[in-house]
């Protein structure tokens, strides 16, 4: 069997800032989250900013990731079933992705976890798990055995694991969008591999101009560009990462009911929203749904929030761009 491994850097957004002014920004990139983060301030010189920003993001992300040694969620993954006590922001993270999960009727779940390692699509050795070893590990997936009580998590099944990987680098958008505004930033725009937040307007007083990159396409081609002010936009498709093997592509978006990835119409989703946490954690459960179900459920959550989604279909053209309510 011959396989053939393609990563590309999780950035589906295009930020594009043509007409922005004279204004010189300060930018700051950095790698976290597994891929490559920037911080593009526009209205400020203050350096510390971008350094104290980065800073956030990394103590985010051992706080979140599943794969980093002492984390709150490694340590709920290695308990046993036993309940483990953690920060108040991991508890709420995993209280949201519960939502969700809820919402779709466990399309999204965030117990993907012991399924996901099987994959292990950020390895140089990737390849399709066997059988069995699906089987075994689906046995544990049912977000209905995760139970938050305060600042306690609890895992009802020990053989059960938690991924936030759908969800937590959304929260982390959002968390560096709150401190930026708290040190008086107005202005700024913040990429975290995919996930964009634009604080306020462009320079010349305009919304950002954010481009939605098309699928498998050299980088630089947008299939559809959106204004964005104050708001949050984050795709989630089938090239961000994947592998081929004998001919048959096989992408990180898992169904939770085969283990395999999720079977879709679509090669992307890109959702709009006030908080890239909803944002986040939408586009992934959009493109399980695929686009029925998919515009039935943003038009639900839309009753209390604007949402707008972009679906990209097979031949990256858009097949329906919905805005809700």
């Amino acid at each position: 069997m011959r396989f053939f491994v393609k990563r590309l850097l999780p950035v589906f957004i295009a930020v594009l800032l043509m007409g922005c002014g004279k204004t010189q920004p300060i930018s700051k990139t950095f790698f976290a989250l597994d891929t490559f983060c920037t911080i593009t301030v526009y209205d400020s010189a203050d350096e510390s900013i971008l350094s104290d920003g980065e800073k956030l993001v990394k103590s985010c992300e051992k706080m979140l990731s599943a794969t980093v040694s002492g984390s709150d969620v490694e340590r709920i993954n290695h308990a046993g079933g036993k309940s483990v006590r953690v920060s108040g922001e991991t508890a709420r993270v995993i209280e949201k992705a519960l939502e969700y999960s809820r919402l779709t009727d466990g399309a999204f779940d965030i117990t993907i976890y012991p399924v996901l390692s099987l994959w292990d699509f950020r390895s140089g050795d990737t390849k399709v798990p066997e059988d069995a070893a699906l089987k075994e590990a689906l046995r544990h997936v049912d977000y209905k055995n995760v139970f938050v009580s305060g600042n306690t998590v609890t895992l009802a099944d020990p053989g059960a694991g938690i991924e936030l990987g759908g969800i937590a680098k959304g929260y982390i958008c959002d968390v560096l969008s709150d401190f930026l505004r708290e040190r008086g930033v107005r202005s700024a725009i913040i990429n975290l591999g995919g996930n964009v937040a634009a604080i306020g307007k462009r320079p010349d007083g305009e919304a950002f101009r954010v481009g939605v990159k098309k699928p498998f396409g050299d980088g630089n081609e947008t299939v559809t560009v959106l204004p964005c002010s104050d708001e949050s936009v984050v795709s989630s498709g089938i090239d961000e990462r994947y592998f081929i093997a004998d001919g048959v592509l096989y992408h990180h978006i898992l169904d939770p009911a085969t283990g395999y990835p999720a079977v879709s119409e679509l090669n992307a989703v890109s959702v709009m929203a006030e908080r890239s946490v909803d944002a986040d954690a939408l586009s992934t459960c959009l493109f399980l749904l695929g686009k029925d179900e998919g515009e039935e459920l943003l038009k639900k959550c839309a009753s209390d929030k604007p949402l707008r989604a972009v679906f990209i279909g097979k031949d990256n053209e858009v097949l329906s761009d919905v805005n809700a309510p």
